[in-house]
């Protein structure tokens, strides 16, 4: 063997040695498998609470359907989301009905008749501003993501702003108050706190990555939606090129 043959071995030899060893087949089979998990597990919980919700709507409309209405009845097998389907199409019917000056008439007499009833009426006029506040978008509720210190001071907490102080809270103070929501985590509860907006720090993040870091208590974390520093600079270069 000659110095070429021995120095091409002596090489190949040590670059083996220090070749880092391959993973196991154990240690594939776990990754394959949490690669699995991460690749399953949202689909499948999606839509498992998209069929919740879908055999939930079904269970309670599907009865109230008439049996000459019912295709089910003229078919050899369910058809899911009938009650879906039908509820969309009379929540579009009672929304064209109510349009129009019969159904506005009919819906103004019903409101003085719910109006006369004690107990009714504060439950009805709550939900309806609810509704009216969220759907039709007439306040910025829900649509800024704060940080407070509560429970105490140096503790802080994630909440949303959901509208200025009613007038009789705001006379306690001449600054301007804000009720603020704050959440539990996981979101089953909440409290309501009524804060100088001084005293609120609003943060660069979207109502929807708060509800996901409330949601998760804390785990999935919103992504830093700034540009980093080197982005600042070669943007600075650039412009001033």
């Amino acid at each position: 063997m000659d110095r070429n043959e021995q120095s091409s071995q002596s090489a190949a030899d040590e670059s083996t040695y220090h070749r880092p060893a391959g993973i196991g087949l154990t240690g594939r089979l776990r990754a394959y498998f949490l690669a699995g998990v991460l690749v399953t597990a949202p689909i499948a919980v999606t839509v498992y609470l998209g069929w919740w919700l879908l055999a939930f709507i079904d269970g309670h409309v599907r009865p109230l359907i008439p049996s000459a209405y019912n295709p089910e009845n003229y078919l050899p097998f369910s058809i899911p989301g009938i009650g879906v389907l039908t509820l969309i199409i009379v929540l579009t019917l009672i929304g064209a009905f109510a349009a129009g000056y019969v159904g506005r008439l009919v819906v103004r007499i019903g409101e003085g008749v719910v109006e006369r009833m004690p107990v009714v009426r504060s439950v009805y006029g709550a939900v309806k501003q609810i509704v009216e506040t969220v759907l039709a978008k007439k306040s910025k509720a829900f649509r800024e993501v704060v940080l407070v210190e509560f429970p105490r001071h140096g503790m802080w907490s994630l909440g949303f702003i959901t509208g200025g102080a009613h007038p009789e809270i705001q006379k306690i103070s001449e600054e301007e108050m804000v009720h603020v929501f704050i959440p539990c985590a996981p979101p089953t509860a909440g409290y309501l706190a009524i804060l100088p907006r001084r005293e609120v720090t609003v943060l660069d993040m979207t109502v929807e990555d708060g509800l996901k870091l409330v949601m998760s208590g804390g785990i999935v974390t919103p992504p830093d939606r700034k540009p980093p520093p080197q982005l600042h600079k070669l943007d600075r270069e650039r412009k001033s090129a």
